[in-house]
């Protein structure tokens, strides 16, 4: 079967506009998300989706596929289906563009789900959570899952929420390191992979409730029945959604001072 991967990539943003094209030591931050999805095993096409011709020709500078899409689009999920419905692959991959740090093998434990299993339509992945300030941030999405690691719930509060836990002692030392969380305390990570007819059908149906609610899109699918199934990485995911995250990347990314990278 095929696969393509689709990075939805937009100029304009609220907090960092033009972040796809963020200088990380001299190659803008989308190279570094496109050849890390490039690292795939399964993966058979990789293609930027965007509404911005200057991050389309930045791809095409480095070797890249770009393809360029409507603007009026409120999604990045909806800009893959928009993707999706000229290709003929049967499985497509939503890999996020502020997600530098991402590595092709990361990528594949999203995609086995739906290889190994042909009744499943939609998968993606999450990592455990270690701090506190991580569980009580409600940027961050946690997932619960039930034995088989299929998704119960998708939130932006500390979920599973322990009865006998003070909260007060949390919110008053939310950085104290010395109360361990429940093992099953688990991050989402925003890789999502779909069966092509699946996607197109998705991008069609109505905003959920608690979609709308908690503005987590993946809700939609688990208010309409669907399963998602969602693997355990060890991958700590490091997202660009301001400059001072990139700083961030910058100095990951950064050798040691004296040292060559």
């Amino acid at each position: 079967m095929k696969i393509s991967a689709v990075i939805p990539a937009r100029y304009g943003s609220t907090r960092f506009e033009g972040k796809p094209l963020a200088d990380i030591l001299g190659k803008p931050m989308i190279q570094y998300v496109y050849e890390g999805v490039r690292q795939s095993k399964w993966i058979d096409e990789v293609i930027v989706a965007t509404d911005d011709q200057r991050i389309a020709e930045a791809v095409k500078s480095f070797g890249g596929k770009a393809i360029m899409t409507s603007p009026t689009h409120s999604t990045g999920t909806d800009r893959v289906a928009e993707v999706a419905r000229k290709l003929k692959s049967e499985i497509i991959v939503n890999v996020q563009g502020d997600e530098p740090l991402i590595k092709g093998n990361v990528i594949d434990k999203a995609i086995r789900p739906l290889i190994v299993d042909d009744t499943l339509q939609m998968s993606t992945l999450m990592t455990r959570i270690k701090e506190v300030r991580d569980w009580l941030n409600p940027h961050i999405v946690k997932v619960v899952v039930d034995q088989k690691n299929l998704a119960l719930y998708f939130s932006r509060s500390p979920i599973p929420f322990p009865r006998d836990l003070q909260i007060s002692r949390l919110e008053s030392n939310p950085f104290g390191t010395s109360r361990p969380l429940p093992k099953r305390v688990f991050k989402h990570i925003g890789v999502y992979v779909f069966r092509r007819k699946f996607l197109l059908h998705f991008s069609k149906m109505k905003p959920t409730p608690l979609e709308k609610l908690e503005k987590l899109e993946q809700l939609r699918a688990l208010e309409n029945g669907y399963p998602i199934k969602v693997n355990l990485v060890g991958y700590e995911p490091l997202s660009v959604d301001t400059p001072e995250d990139l700083q961030k990347v910058i100095a990951y990314f950064s050798p040691p001072s004296g040292l060559s990278k």
